[in-house]
């Protein structure tokens, strides 16, 4: 068992009273801390920093339920890392296959950012994340999750760059890879192309190969 914050979690006071207002104007949501979706033994771990308001909070599985899951699942779907339809739902099918998706923080933070303290108390459950038996390497998706990454595993942040496509060697034999974020923003004005996205992937599968 991945030790994962309880339902509810009340470490973060002003991300407990967010979720409490969402949850009063919308009961019906999941609402709470989201967990990471994908088998322990997965070689690939890939890293968001948050769930969104409408996405993960709602349906309660990470990049599920607004458009960050798209890019994400299809690609996923594409290079044999899933099996199944993405359908924005949890109850899809959709299942994941050697690799997990978490994130650094998981509650959803108001106006989709979050604090220095948030991420540093949350920063526990990516530690544990990072400990996974069989890991080989880890997507970091967005500057923000590459950093907090670096945290988990103690290691200086200006010593590896967030730079999409890099992928580095960590000192633990970790691969870690940078990617923009799959978000409706960065695909909408092409910071990200799904050829983009592509090759990251490609680059990983062929690492969890070797």
């Amino acid at each position: 068992m991945i030790p994962s914050p309880p339902h509810d979690c009340q470490l973060c006071p002003r991300l407990v009273a967010y979720r409490m207002a969402i949850r009063a104007e919308h009961p019906a949501w999941f609402n709470a801390p989201v967990p990471s979706f994908g088998p322990i033994e997965a070689k690939l771990l890939l890293v968001g920093m948050a769930p969104g308001v409408s996405g993960a909070n709602r349906t309660g599985r990470p990049f599920t339920g607004d458009h960050a899951g798209i890019l994400l699942y299809k690609t996923l779907l594409k290079y044999g890392l899933a099996e199944g339809h993405y359908l924005a739902d949890p109850e899809d099918g959709l299942v994941l296959k050697a690799c997990r998706i978490t994130n650094a923080a998981r509650c959803v933070p108001p106006a989709n950012k979050l604090t220095g303290a948030e991420i540093a108390t949350c920063n526990r459950f990516l530690v544990s994340e990072l400990a996974l038996p069989n890991l080989r390497a880890v997507l970091a998706i967005g500057g923000d999750a590459h950093r907090a990454i670096l945290r988990a595993l103690g290691l200086r942040t200006n010593s590896y760059k967030f730079v999409h496509g890099a992928v580095y060697q960590l000192p633990n034999g970790l691969h870690l890879a940078d990617t923009y974020h799959v978000s409706r923003y960065n695909t909408s004005t092409r910071r990200l192309t799904t050829e983009m996205f592509e090759s990251v992937i490609s680059e990983l599968v062929v690492v969890l190969s070797t």
